[in-house]
């Protein structure tokens, strides 16, 4: 499955060097001027996991296949565009189409770099984007409500789902509170919820650009951000694209040592996805053999046929059990039959939690 995060911010804070850079292509024209990016850009990326090689090393699988996240590289947002100025329309209609907003904010001084707004300052720049997006939301629930309402009162019974979560989240944006803090009662109100597809509701990930010096520790303006992300539960991580960029074009081996010369144990793409991880509630299970091993993507909480239909939609009609190994039990024992051999390997049905980590070998029958 992966996720697919909408990388956004105020022009020239960084944000399609850090896409370059993440993505290892040029696919973004990376330009010292506003609106260089028109169109999103999209990339894939494979998500690093060494459980994955590890695995693959023991099963003498011939191919490894990560699972994969996609960065989009969304045009630059200025003020106002919630009423169309700038590339106002096309902006809020690209974040409506992604999982979670990469929030990439500026944290650096630089005097060659035009600031749109003159000055340095993430959480002025934050707060831009956010008013221009649960601007977009009110204008949308202040018409959605009241014709809710209006149809809840002849006894539609959606309607008054409608009217209750939606109008939950009318009050939060009246009161400048974005509508992700809305609280659904049940899965129907949730389902309402999410079809809602409110610019608002989406999970954010501050990514604090800082200058090379800084990205190891941070700085004061990425602490400032730090504190507004746990004010708020969202997550932040700092990232320094100049960085990434000089990664991009190293060869593999030399990248660690010249990652722990500037005091970093991994990559800012390793941060920003483990951060994205946890705030969508992500986790990984594998499917090894000797022709690959594959990680899959899914969502915490899922059962044994919800995982399944990650690979097939067959395999979760059809689902019987699955066969189930413990990661650290798969690598201690050396692998599949080292586990059946000590009994470490379930046959687990339908209710099954999915852990993270799995080792997963479905039957089914359709």
């Amino acid at each position: 499955m992966g996720f697919r995060c909408g990388i956004v911010g105020l022009p020239n804070v960084g944000k399609s060097t850090l896409f370059n850079a993440l993505t290892e292509t040029q696919a973004a024209q990376a330009a010292n001027y506003p609106f260089c990016t028109i169109e999103p850009n999209v990339g894939q990326v494979a998500v690093p996991d060494p459980r994955l090689d590890k695995i693959a090393a023991i099963a003498n699988s011939a191919k490894i296949i990560p699972t994969q996240l996609a960065f989009v590289d969304i045009a630059g947002l200025v003020k106002g565009a919630s009423k169309g100025e700038g590339l106002g329309n096309q902006f809020l209609g690209n974040i409506r189409e992604v999982d979670a907003v990469v929030h990439v904010l500026r944290c650096f001084e630089d005097d060659d770099i035009q600031h749109v707004a003159n000055k340095v300052d993430p959480l002025a720049d934050a707060e831009v984007v956010e008013t221009e997006l649960m601007l977009s939301d009110l204008e949308s629930l202040e018409k959605r409500v009241p014709a809710a309402e209006k149809r809840a009162t002849a006894g539609d019974k959606e309607a008054k789902l409608t009217a209750s979560v939606l109008g939950q989240a009318l009050a939060l944006l009246r009161e400048g509170k974005p509508a992700r803090l809305t609280e659904p009662k049940d899965d129907e109100e949730a389902r309402i919820f999410s079809q809602a597809q409110l610019l608002t509701a989406k999970p954010v990930l501050y990514v604090c650009n800082v200058a090379e010096e800084d990205a190891a520790e941070g700085n004061e303006l990425s602490a400032q951000v730090f504190a507004k992300a746990a004010a708020e539960g969202a997550q932040a991580v700092v990232v320094s694209a100049a960085i990434e960029a000089e990664l991009v074009g190293m060869p593999m081996e030399d990248r660690q040592e010249y990652l722990e010369s500037l005091g970093l144990e991994e990559t800012g793409l390793a941060r920003v996805i483990r951060a994205g991880y946890d705030l969508l509630e992500l986790q990984t299970f594998f499917t090894v053999g000797p022709k690959e091993a594959r990680a899959w993507t899914f969502h915490k909480g899922a059962k044994a046929p919800q995982a399944a239909g990650e690979i097939h939609t067959d395999f979760e009609r059809g689902f019987i059990r699955s066969e189930t190994i413990a990661y650290d039990d798969y690598v201690a024992l050396g692998g599949e039959n080292g586990a059946k051999e000590a009994g470490k390997l379930r046959q687990e049905g339908k209710e099954y939690l999915v852990k993270d980590g799995d080792i997963l070998h479905f039957k089914f029958n359709v």
